[in-house]
């Protein structure tokens, strides 16, 4: 088959081709988004593979239909770019890579969470400059903290017991569906907004959908225990950003990390250091001191990459097979 990869770097060509060795799939790699205007750009092809910031919204995947394609093979677990509506109605396949590496993400989030908790992204900054003063560097320990994780699935669950059991921390969680594994260890089910409530720190580990958009917004913010802790490697629509640089500029929120962010689809992924960026949202959230942004990179590991094309390429054998297609995406698991 021959398949249009769009939004590639150089990890995407190098993992893909690895994993599409025994397959024998046509791999033709664009460093262009997917969206509206690029769509042309897989003529010829009968498959499109996708990411995070391509747009896959009612008008591209029209353009897509129009040139014969009926599969969309997302190389992410995220599906809230896609409109499957409408997809569903032009006939077009939609899968995914359910799951690759929850250690990879997880990992990234406490890792983001020690950074931030400690100050050591602004400790790194000073001693770039030979400055070794400790003055406002003063952190705190997670052991006995009260930590809450939004979402319990893959990645949650690990985060969640390595704080239980690894930090000592006191985790609530909140998921439609209880893990009993980590009930066994000590983890406690509240509802969100007693979570919300009583949380120092709050990390989010949900997928993006129509219900949780904005999940963190002005209203749960302002109920939230002062001076919280906000650590997001999801999804960036999860928080209303402009409320939280209100709650950063009142001193409600304490300290911010994110991997994600609402409007990354024009600025992450790329090298942007010699341009002006346009975004003022984002540039004010970089004044923060206590804000530590990374370029959603929390996957980004041999692990979880080599699995992530594996699990690509047998998604795109098997349409090709006309085989079942277990990680095909249906409009029942948006919830």
């Amino acid at each position: 088959m021959r398949v249009a990869i769009f939004g590639t770097r150089k990890y995407d060509r190098l993992y893909l081709s690895a994993a599409n060795a025994d397959h024998g799939h046509e791999l033709v790699f664009f460093d262009a988004d997917l969206d509206a205007t690029t769509a042309t750009l897989a003529a010829g092809c009968g498959a499109v593979c996708v990411f995070v910031n391509d747009r896959l919204d009612k008008d591209t995947l029209e353009k897509l239909a129009d040139l014969g394609i009926r599969l969309v093979a997302l190389r992410c677990a995220g599906f809230n770019n896609v409109d499957l509506a409408a997809a569903a109605a032009l006939d077009i396949t939609v899968v995914r890579v359910p799951a690759y590496s929850p250690h990879a993400v997880a990992e990234f989030a406490i890792g983001l969470l020690l950074a931030l908790d400690r100050k050591i992204h602004r400790a790194w900054a000073r001693t770039r400059e030979n400055n070794f003063a400790l003055d406002g560097l003063v952190g705190r320990n997670l052991h006995h903290r009260v930590v809450g994780v939004v979402g319990t699935g893959r990645i949650g669950a690990i985060v969640a017991r390595t704080l239980q059991v690894g930090f000592h921390c006191h985790v609530l969680a909140s998921d439609p569906v209880e893990d009993q594994s980590l009930l066994e260890a000590g983890v406690r089910y509240v509802p969100r907004e007693e979570l919300l409530r009583e949380a120092e720190i709050v990390t989010l580990h949900c997928p993006l959908t129509p219900r949780s958009k904005h999940l963190i917004d002005a209203a749960a913010l302002e109920a939230a225990r002062p001076g919280l802790l906000l650590v997001n490697t999801s999804r960036g629509g999860l928080i209303d950003t402009f409320a939280l640089i209100e709650a950063l500029k009142s001193g409600k929120v304490g300290g911010v990390a994110l991997d994600v962010y609402e409007q990354e689809g024009d600025l992450f992924f790329r090298d942007l250091s010699d341009e002006i960026v346009q975004d003022d949202t984002f540039q004010r959230l970089l004044t923060f001191p206590n804000v530590l942004v990374t370029g959603h990179q929390a996957f980004l590991t041999e692990e979880a990459l080599t699995a992530i094309a594996r699990t690509t390429i047998a998604n795109l054998s098997a349409a090709q097979a006309g085989e079942p297609l277990e990680n095909r995406i249906t409009q029942d698991l948006v919830r």
